[in-house]
């Protein structure tokens, strides 16, 4: 017994002996382990189950049908359900009931089938990977999982990377560069990123060490990547054995200094204790003329994680079954600053949308009204009493437009970015032209006979372009679906069509010094299936405009953004805010794809992409040929902070 109270004394000397000789490591017996966390909630959820076909198929309107299993004269919509006669439904496969249904399908389904296959087991809670499934196929499934989907609570899920992928690891075996924090302004911090860089100091948690408490080190950020920084302890110069990966924003990054004021206790690294005898004259040494984090950044960090939208808020959002109107939906979870808006009439909380607050898509209680926009009534005559109307002065606000001169009117033709097939650009019509500004716009050979496919853009939207857009900076343009005078020339499309381009001064031509350049890494929202966070690149920058792809995917899977976009984040957002991150898709498992998948996937992907592409050389050169108009030269894929040189001006 003495033998081991002398040890232990002996042990307590010689610790205590060590930590005074660093001076600077004052309070280390009143340190305490930081037991801090981060988590977020969100609403769980139940995999739909595959049907069998014996499952009844219960239609809008009430009425129950049998699952036709492809009998004669009748067929099911593979995309919303409804049942018809076959000889009426559209395309010769007669898969679908409509243009929009065959389109939207193609665009949204094929994508969540792969994705649930590749993550070779059921989604989980925490992996959120949705299957776009017809709507009919979800009302069949309700009817067998309500029961287990009312006794479900809300759970927390943990801020945890995905298996098997590390954005560390990914950023550094691959060389790859991301986008900047400050690239991103509705992302924390995107205002207020300041001047950190490499080479700033900061205080973090000493993993190389055996002591029972936890203790602390300085370590300086040697790459960054978004949120994310590979940093490197002190003392190991140009040793890079133990460097590692941190979220800056992280409760356990501080700024030099902390450890002093806060009594907690600065010890280095076990692996290279031996190096020097002073380690205070080091670090004094070492930090002078040094950066470090400012003494109020976890303050500012917190400060950029509140959000003025609350659960239970009433708002407008796009509806997602019929683009030209909108419906009440109530915020049921905020992560990160997105919304999960669930459709006021959906009882079961299953009929939802997920966008950011500060989305084009939706808007405060009356603005439907207000603008002369579509809007589909709900049943319920009475509110609940715990559902507010979100303020009008917590949305996104539009630039004012002056449309008292010359302006939009209804026939004008123009480019837009197809909302049901964001990697496309397509020849569109304005349909109506709405208050402050807003446009109904239809994309020209897709549209539905009841215009439910109209779309709503703002005037000054970055995603409308004037007539040769495309053209001018090298992009495909989609033509009009059936339309068979190819290569498409838009003078003769005018000529045909007896229709006029919306002036070119009436667009927005401003560009943002938005920061992006080709190649970068970012986190970015599947706006086909938005309640996907995906890691994703930039591939083409066309002055504010942004081609984005998901790793992993086929490019037909891309999507034009706007540089402002609120969809996308810089690389660590999700781990950040507790939002489930999409990895990659892994190429043996797409090569795992049989060859008539691949083939089914591009075929329906022709149908609305017209007969075969166009060549934009071909297009331009058709384009020159042409009397009316004077084209500008255009940028290339890089990064260009002009006005309007990627415009076409037009002569009298």
């Amino acid at each position: 017994m003495e033998n081991t109270k002398d040890l232990t004394e002996h042990s307590s000397r010689s610790e205590r002996k060590r930590r005074d000789s660093f001076g600077m490591f004052d309070g280390y017996d009143s340190c305490s382990e930081d037991t801090s966390s981060s988590s977020s909630s969100d609403e769980s959820e139940e995999e739909v189950t595959p049907l069998p076909s014996s499952l009844p198929i219960i239609k809008n309107n009430g009425q129950v049908y049998t699952y036709p299993d492809g009998k004669s004269g009748m067929a099911t919509c593979e995309m919303c359900g409804m049942v018809g006669v076959r000889d009426a439904f559209y395309s010769k496969t007669k898969r679908f009931c409509s243009v929009s249904c065959s389109r939207s399908y193609s665009s949204n389904s094929k994508k969540a089938s792969i994705l649930a296959r590749l993550q070779g087991k059921p989604p989980t809670k925490k992996a959120k990977v949705l299957q776009k499934q017809p709507l009919v196929a979800k009302l069949a499934a309700y009817a067998q999982y309500q029961a287990t989907v009312q006794n479900q609570s809300k759970t927390k899920t943990a801020s945890v990377p995905v298996d098997g992928f590390d954005w560390g690891n990914y950023i550094n075996s691959n060389s790859f560069t991301a986008a900047p924090v400050n690239c991103f302004k509705h992302a924390p911090m995107g205002t207020c990123w300041g001047d950190i860089s490499e080479g700033v100091r900061v205080e973090v948690p000493n993993t190389d060490c055996t002591l029972p408490t936890k203790v602390f080190w300085i370590a300086g950020i040697v790459k960054l990547a978004g949120y994310n920084a590979l940093l490197r302890y002190e003392g190991f110069e140009n040793d890079s054995g133990l460097d590692f990966w941190y979220n800056i924003c992280g409760s356990d990054i501080r700024p030099v200094g902390w450890c002093a004021t806060s009594g907690k206790p600065l010890v280095p690294p076990r692996s290279i204790q031996h190096k020097y005898t002073n380690w205070k004259a080091f670090l004094v040494k070492r930090l002078t003329g040094a950066k470090t984090l400012p003494p109020d950044f976890s303050q500012k960090v917190s400060e950029s994680m509140q959000y003025p939208f609350k659960p239970s808020m009433r708002v407008e959002v796009v509806d997602k079954t019929h683009l030209c109107r909108t419906r009440v939906a109530v915020i049921d979870t905020v992560i990160g600053g997105r919304l999960r808006l669930v459709y006021e009439e959906s009882e079961d909380k299953t009929d939802d949308f997920w966008c950011h607050m500060y989305s084009p898509l939706i808007h405060p209680i009356g603005w439907s009204r207000n603008i002369g926009h579509r809007f589909k009534r709900s049943d319920i005559t009475k509110k609940q009493d715990s559902h507010t109307d979100a303020p009008s002065h917590l949305f996104a606000k539009v630039k004012e437009t002056e449309p008292s001169g010359e302006w939009f009117k209804e026939g004008m033709k123009l480019e837009a970015i197809d909302p049901l097939n964001l990697s496309a650009i397509c020849v569109a019509t304005i349909r109506k032209v709405l208050a402050d500004g807003y446009l109904m716009i239809g994309i020209d050979g897709s549209e539905a006979a009841d215009g439910s496919d109209w779309f709503c853009y703002h005037a000054t939207s970055p995603s409308i372009f004037p007539v040769g857009f495309c053209e001018i900076n090298m992009i495909e343009l989609t033509p009009p679906r059936g339309y068979t005078k190819l290569p498409f020339k838009w003078f003769d499309y005018l000529r045909e069509t007896g229709s006029v381009a919306a002036p070119v001064k009436l667009f927005n031509k401003e560009v943002p010094n938005h920061g992006f350049h080709v190649a970068m890494k970012l986190e970015a929202v599947d706006l086909m299936e938005p309640r996907l966070v995906c890691v994703a690149t930039v591939t083409r920058i066309i002055h504010r405009l942004l081609r984005i792809h998901f790793d992993g995917w086929e490019d037909e899977y891309d999507q034009w953004v706007d540089c402002e976009s609120p969809d996308l984040y810089p690389v660590g957002w999700c781990q950040l805010t507790g939002y489930q991150l999409q990895p990659p898709a892994s190429q043996s498992s797409r090569d795992s794809q049989s060859s008539s998948s691949k083939q089914k996937k591009k075929s329906k992907s022709q149908q609305y992409k017209g007969h075969k592409k166009i060549s934009s050389l071909q297009l331009k050169e058709e384009l020159l040929d042409g009397e009316e108009y004077n084209f500008l030269q255009g940028a290339s894929d890089q990064e260009s902070n002009g006005s309007a040189s990627h415009y076409i001006k037009q002569e009298p």
